[in-house]
């Protein structure tokens, strides 16, 4: 630890000077409500039983669960021990989560009792895990979580550095191949200070922790209200009903929202009458019928419109959608955001280029592949794959993937065309495939599949539609398949992706 250096970990202490009796953590599901002081003590038994169960710096955490205290507390005791968390999307197929955890290579494996008997199925394969427990409650076959508490708090800190790393998320696959995009204490903390800025959120605030603790946008969100000394108010799932009362008995005063969230918040108050008057931040993306709908609703609510990526720290670019209706903000003060040519040359306003990014927001790298990682960061800028054009304000518009790594984002979720597609030529039935994404009312955007059946083959849509769901994860199959006959293809054969695109958008 340098002069120059600061963690997580001093955010913690700090807060529980600062703000010691002040509520830092609501646990819905069980009521149990910690101040800033009481987080830090635990934090600080934790860190001891990890140490004393053998982990070092720069070890792995895997994490297999629904938001909870305990997830949040592995975040906080991984810090000062300078461990890496590996937190892995539990909707994701066996084979998936275990391509992940054998990535990430972590000697202990936190898990919830429902994801355990996944897990338990994949200990021949975990040769680097050492342990398993339980991640939230002690009906689990796992060791019971508890055991790495019932201890003093004596533990001895590592020197951790601002730029030592602390998570690895592993962002959609490209190519059928999912990278760990690895980020540290500075890239966290650079993040949730201008969020906190922007937002200009105070210890008074209150955040619904509702989008997952694996997600850079649940773990960045939750970060930012313990950062800025607020509350968050933890839900292990979304339940419009449920977070309709949070947010008038708590005064929920801010969320981040991915599609169709907030408009079932908003279905469910016209419904009920209750007050969610309080609900002042509203920040993700969504339909500009839903902003318009809830800024009409509440007095003085602002939505803000965002850009950005794991690799990126969440976001780099951020603003209330009034200012620029349809724009994905400015940049952050402290990203350089610039667009570029296929030679790295910066176009002029108004032309559609690369997004490439620098700043201290800017991932470690991919873990364990150092080769993407050169290339990603190539000529000292992180090249998103994104496209996009800055206005005259200098307002981003964004404007569609690079077709090397074109994306769909249903709901929110990252997921490329190229996994969906591979998951679907596995099909005896299937000769060709091109998947994309397509407007959708709920989800804003969803994934469809175009088909060329071999020769006598027959299939029907939801049978591949079936076939997809049990082989990755089932947010990634396609909610709409078409089968035709001719195939619009390229010189070489393959198929033209731009050409399919243009004829069968439709759903």
């Amino acid at each position: 630890m340098g002069l120059y250096d600061f963690t997580i970990y001093d955010v913690i202490n700090r807060n529980a000077r600062c703000f010691a009796k002040r509520p830092a953590w609501l646990e819905v599901s069980d009521g149990r409500e910690l101040t800033f002081a009481q987080f830090k003590d635990m934090v600080d038994h934790l860190a001891k039983g990890l140490q004393d169960a053998g982990l070092k710096k720069g070890d792995r955490i895997g994490v297999l669960g629904k938001n909870s205290l305990e997830y949040f507390l592995l975040y906080g005791a991984a810090s000062p021990l300078g461990l890496i968390v590996l937190p892995v999307n539990w909707r994701l197929s066996t084979d998936e989560a275990e391509t992940n955890l054998k990535d990430g290579a972590p000697r202990l494996v936190f898990a919830d009792p429902e994801f355990q008997e996944l897990i338990g199925g994949l200990k021949e394969e975990l040769s680097s895990v050492e342990g398993y427990y339980n991640l939230s409650g002690k009906e689990g076959s796992f060791s019971d979580f508890g055991s790495l508490l019932g201890n003093n708090a004596d533990f001895k800190p590592e020197e951790v550095a601002t730029d030592d790393g602390t998570v690895i998320i592993h962002t959609a696959a490209v190519a059928g191949k999912p990278r760990g995009a690895l980020l540290s204490h500075g890239n966290i903390l650079s993040a949730t200070t201008q969020f906190s800025y922007l937002f200009k959120l105070a210890k008074e605030d209150v955040h619904l922790n509702l989008l997952p603790l694996f997600h850079v946008g649940g773990l960045f969100v939750a970060m930012t209200a313990f950062h800025a000394g607020a509350l968050n108010v933890n839900v292990n799932k979304f339940d419009a009903e449920q977070a309709v009362d949070l947010i008038q008995e708590k005064k929920i005063s801010m969320l981040f929202d991915f599609a169709p969230i907030l408009a079932s918040i908003l279905d469910n108050q016209e419904k009920s009458g209750k007050d969610i008057s309080s609900l002042r931040v509203v920040a993700g993306l969504d339909s500009p019928e839903t902003i318009e709908r809830y800024q009409k609703k509440v007095t003085g609510g602002e939505f803000f419109v965002v850009y950005g990526q794991t690799e990126v720290s969440a976001l780099t670019n951020i603003s209330p959608y009034n200012e620029k209706p349809g724009s994905a903000g400015r940049p952050l003060p402290l990203a350089d955001v610039r667009l570029v040519d296929d030679y790295d040359n910066e176009v002029e306003t108004g032309q559609v280029g690369e997004i490439v990014v620098r700043g201290p927001m800017v991932f470690k790298g991919y873990w364990n592949l150092p080769e993407e990682t050169e290339y990603a960061l190539r000529e000292g800028w992180h090249h998103t794959g994104d496209q996009g054009r800055f206005d005259e304000d200098g307002f981003l518009w964004y404007a569609g993937r690079r077709a090397e790594k074109e994306l769909i984002k249903p709901g929110g979720e990252n997921v490329y065309p190229a996994e969906v597609e591979k998951a679907i030529l596995e099909h005896p039935a299937v000769e060709k495939t091109v998947v994309f994404g397509v407007p959708d009312p709920k989800w804003k955007e969803a994934i469809k599949a175009v088909c060329q059946l071999k020769e006598g083959q027959s299939l029907e849509p939801q049978e591949l539609i079936d076939f997809v769901g049990e082989r990755i994860a089932r947010f990634k199959k396609p909610q709409h398949v078409e089968f035709i006959e001719d195939f619009p293809l390229l010189e070489d054969g393959s198929p033209d992706r731009p050409k399919v695109k243009e004829r069968y958008a439709q759903t």
